[in-house]
This record gives C-alpha cells, structure tokens and sequence, in this order.
C-alpha cells in the first residue's frame, strides 16, 4: 500500500465510521460538518501521497495524510479548521484533477487522524512533513524525502522548461504564478528554441527547484495541452539583462525594458498583468478546465472575469493589499505588522479593524512583494493563533479623516527607513526565507557579547537553543530559539533594537540551523 496504513482509523472519540457514512460518500453528499480531515475519492492509483499532499498547500499546513490505495481513497487532515474549510469553498465548484482525471472531496467525520499501526504510518507522516518543509523552505526535506526512498539530488536552483503542445499563449507571468507557489523565484527567461517555447527559471533555493520538478514535471497547464518537460539546466545561475515580456529578474526593478529608453514601473506584476488578457480571452472563451492537479499555482481561467486566479488569490492582478484575518487582537498591533510583513517586501500601510480587531489590512510596496507575504506568512501561527493572509478586495488602505476616531490602528509607514527593498538590487532580495526557528542578526556592535544577546531574547520570553557569531564578521550571528513561533515573536520585537550610539539590531529568520 505504498506505506499507507490498512489499520482501522479511531475518531477522537474512538468511533469508527459507520456503514451509514460510507453510503453517504458513494451518493457524493457531503453531510457532515466541517473538520479538519478531508475525504478525497477516485485518486487514480498511480497517484502518490506528495501529490494528495499538494492539493491542501495553498491552504495551509497539512499535518497527517491516510491513502487507501485499493480503494482510490485518501484521508488529508488540515493543521486548522479555517484551512480546510478554505481548501472546501475552493475546490467545491473547481474540482481538481490529479494524472488528468477529477478528483472529489467532502468532510469527513473524522476530527483527526491516528492510526494504530505507527510503522506503516511513518512514511506518509514522512511525506506530509517533506512537502511542508518545502513550503516553509526547511532543509528538512532531505530527511523527509529519505523516509519516502529517495535523497535529494545535489541539483542546482535553475530548471529548464519545456512546453509541448503549445495551443494557448504562455506569459511569463503564468510561468512565475505556477512555480512561484514553490518558492521564490529569482528569475525568468523565455525563448523559442528547436520549434519548441522553453524557459530558464532560477529560483532562491535548490530544494524548492527539486520540488517544483518533482510535482510539475508532466503536468499539463489546460487538458490535452501546454504540457510542462521540466530538467534541471547546468547553469548555475541566469544574467537578465532587461525587464519585459521575455525575461524578467525580480531582484532588480532598474533593468530597462530593451529599448534603452524605459524601465519598468516597480510594481512589476502590475506591468505583466495587461499580458494575460491574451491568454485569457482565449482560455475563458474555450472553457478549457485545468489539467494541472495542483493547486500550487495552477492557472485557472475565469471567463466571468477575464482575469486569472490561483487559489488563495482572491484579488484583481496587480493588487499589493493584503487582508490578514484571525490575528490575536490582545497582541497585535500595526507596528509588529509592519514589521513582520516587511521581512517579505517593503510595508507601506497597516489598518487594524476598528470593530474587528482580528483583523487587517496590510499594503506592500508592490503585487510581487503582496504575493511572496502569502507565500510564507499564510498559515504561521502568530501569538497562539493561526493566520491568515490573502489578496484584498481593496487596492490601496485610506488613511483616516482628520478627526475621524481610530485609536491609532492605522499607520502610514511609507517613508520608514526600516524598509528593507528600498534600494534595487540590494541583497536583501537573495536573502528572503520563510520563518524559521533561527534567526540572523547583523548590525551587532563589539561591545555586545554573546551573553549580551541571549539575555535580550530571554527578556523577550525566547528560549535560546544554540548561538553562534560568524567567523569572518562578528557584527553577524545566527540564534536558535525554542520554536518558529518564538522567533517570529522575537523578529517583532527585536528588528531595530537600539543598543545606543546610533546602533540598532538587524533581524532577518534564516535558512540555517545550529
């Protein structure tokens, strides 16, 4: 059963699913009330448990994965209720498909799963952590990928794209909205070589390159066409010279666009997105339904709005406001927003719901840095709770009338010089990881020693698990606390920090551990 466990799963209360149940699944009813576990039916049997994986991503952590492969069944449990209630209100009128055939879903009445046979069950835990890791750029997809028989290839960043059977117009703007969702890509060129429309797409990570590979490689964009043949290029890395519809480095909004008079505006994504009319008035017109079974980025045609749309983004093309829900309104304040949110482009707005105060709104420099937020910061749990971040239906955040009563929980942040993207080209653009348990500190002065630093972070309830300065630079060093959450915490409170005489610490979650 590919490590799929045959054991009778237990209800948290330790009630088997009843003959009932299974007759209301065959009717394709979906009578029980929302849980976290998902049941998913008619999996093709060549289908694996990354792919059932995959399908839940965009809507948050999956935290457990059954398959009955005999059956073409499987049972996906979500971290959170809100994520699979997301994951049902997307795919309940865009069914799914996986190896080109629909797949079905409803809830289960299961509250969550265990199983009694831990062995058997290891390797899709294994599964379902390896394809999180990615989502959160862990290095512990190594291990993951180990429980399930393979090793992570020593394989560069840069993958080579082939599309076969092209009968639709493909942007660049498709190629980053399908393979950003796993990780963040760095660049993209587009040419026309042998008859044959190919790529270069580098991203900031190899593992995230593996990944994307491993679950697109064969993958069709639209039902019988636009097949992706995805390799890894020998490159090591890719020289874009100019920002257009060919090629496009979204570390640098200073490249010109090719004719050596003009650059392009720096809300990038809102310069490409006039490019997708094309592919949509054909694709909407057709009514093609999307081959690719993942939801990572898969493009969806949407002929009521002639716009494109991939789960999670609810929000015109373009869009740089995001809309931040179940925050903990005892803690949160526009500032920590600000500041977390700016690790991933640079803030310029913050409103905190004055009625609401769960939640906000979150306006980023441009749609590009709107996005890569999404990509890292949906799901991650900030003072005890889960949040949860998309597009808004707005396009910008207004600042309050004069005399208008708000209590400060909007704040305009436009010119803050805590911006981190304010200079193209700047490092900080190759430097961009999820949240993570360890954090990088720079800025720090000689004086400040390593005991120093670890006091800080425990005044700021941090439990520190390692430190270590950098060899070759000691104003550096990397600090490992007690959990991601912690550091998220810690990010919030420390980034700035005034040691005096003008010096103040830098902050930044890293891609290494101690």
């Amino acid at each position: 059963t590919s490590g799929a466990s045959n054991r009778p799963l237990t209800m948290n209360n330790s009630t088997p699913a009843t003959d009932n149940e299974k007759k209301k699944i065959k009717g394709g009813k979906s009578p029980c009330s929302p849980s976290r576990v998902l049941h998913i039916r008619r999996i093709p049997n060549d289908v694996t448990g990354r792919e059932i994986i995959s399908l839940g991503l965009p809507f948050g952590k999956v935290t457990n994965l059954l398959m009955l492969k005999g059956k073409g069944q499987a049972f996906l449990e979500m971290a959170s209720i809100e994520a699979a209630v997301s994951m049902m209100n997307y795919y309940t009128p865009a069914t799914p498909y996986l190896h080109n055939q629909p797949v079905y879903m409803q809830y289960s009445n299961y509250k969550e799963l265990r199983t009694d046979n831990l062995h058997n069950q290891a390797r899709p835990q294994a599964a379902s952590q390896g394809v999180n890791a990615v989502q959160h750029g862990s290095l512990a997809i190594t291990s993951a990928l180990a429980a399930e028989g393979g090793l992570l290839p020593a394989q560069g960043s840069v993958l080579r794209i082939v599309v076969e059977n092209v009968f639709y117009p493909i942007t660049l703007e498709m190629l980053y909205q399908i393979f950003s969702k796993f990780g963040y890509v760095l660049k993209i060129v587009m040419f026309t070589k042998n008859n044959k429309f190919q790529a270069l797409l580098q991203y900031a990570d190899a593992s995230n390159a593996y990944y994307a590979k491993m679950s697109l490689d064969g993958q069709s964009i639209y039902t019988g066409c636009c097949t992706l043949r995805i390799d890894f290029s020998k490159l090591t890395s890719l020289k874009v010279k100019y920002n257009n519809d060919k090629s496009r480095d979204f570390t640098r909004t200073d490249l010109p666009f090719g004719d050596g008079q003009r650059t392009l505006d720096a809300s990038l994504a809102t310069a490409f997105a006039t490019q997708n009319t094309i592919f949509t008035s054909y694709a909407g017109a057709a009514g093609f339904a999307p081959s690719l079974g993942f939801p990572q980025g898969a493009v969806t045609p949407s002929a009521a709005s002639g716009q494109m749309t991939i789960p999670g983004v609810t929000g015109i093309p373009g869009n740089s406001v995001l809309l931040v829900s179940n925050l903990n309104p005892e803690a949160i304040t526009p500032y920590g927003l600000f500041i977390l949110f700016g690790v991933y482009g640079d803030v310029h707005r913050v409103k905190i719901m004055f009625k609401k105060r769960g939640i906000a709104l979150v306006q980023m420099a441009d749609a590009t840095q709107a996005q890569l937020a999404i990509n890292h910061l949906n799901g991650q749990r900030l003072y005890g709770r889960v949040m949860h971040t998309t597009f808004s239906k707005y396009q910008t955040i207004q600042l309050p009338r004069e005399g208008q009563e708000d209590k400060g929980l909007t704040k305009d942040f436009s010119n803050s010089p805590l911006h981190r993207f304010k200079n193209p080209g700047s490092k900080n653009f190759q430097n961009i990881f999820p949240p993570s348990a360890t954090l990088h500190l720079s800025n720090i002065p000689p004086s400040v020693t390593v005991d120093d630093l670890k006091n800080l972070f425990a005044s700021k309830g941090s439990t520190v698990k390692g430190f270590k300065f950098f060899q070759k630079d000691c104003k550096m060093a990397l600090i490992q606390l007690g959990s991601v959450e912690e550091a998220v915490h810690a990010l919030i409170e420390l980034h700035n920090h005034d040691f005096g005489e003008h010096q103040h610490l830098r902050v930044s979650f890293s891609k290494s551990t101690i």
